[in-house]
């Protein structure tokens, strides 16, 4: 029997897709819980609308993400750490911090989205790569700049 599955299901398939289940386990564990639809025409129809949707759905979070990209480009993140002399930074600066400094500036970013993940602990300028959507990657500078206590 094929079935159009509603969610993930082990195994079996990802959501939106069309698998063909022997019968019993179809209607007796797919469709009783609700995991899945028979394929008719008309949840083929269901189907193909919310396709679509999701496809216009991730169009617009790649343009955003793409302008929150540019915004990242021209955006200079600024620190300052305890340095010593010669340049020696006591310290390091974490995706954390540049999480917390990005909210306050308008930008709201997860932690994990962050490619480059080790703690900035050299003065001067780095620049570090976030994940905003599938392909989308923004570069942001983070400047370190030390004082000596």
């Amino acid at each position: 029997m094929k079935v159009i599955l509603k969610q993930d299901v082990k195994k079996v398939g990802k959501r939106g897709e069309i698998v063909e289940v022997a019968d019993g386990y179809a209607r007796n564990f797919l469709i009783a819980r609700g995991l899945a639809v028979p394929q008719t025409s008309h949840s083929m129809e269901v189907l193909h609308e919310q396709q679509e949707k999701e496809a216009e759905l991730a169009a617009q979070k790649k343009a955003e993400a793409e302008e929150i990209a540019k915004k990242l480009e021209k955006m200079e993140l600024r620190f300052q750490v305890k340095a010593g002399k010669e340049g020696r930074v006591f310290g390091s600066v974490s995706t954390k911090q540049i999480v917390e400094q990005l909210r306050r500036q308008g930008i709201s970013i997860d932690k994990h989205k962050i490619l480059d993940t080790y703690p900035i602990s050299s003065l001067g300028v780095t620049k570090v790569r976030v994940e905003l959507y599938k392909g989308v990657i923004g570069t942001i500078s983070v400047h370190l700049f030390g004082s000596e206590e």
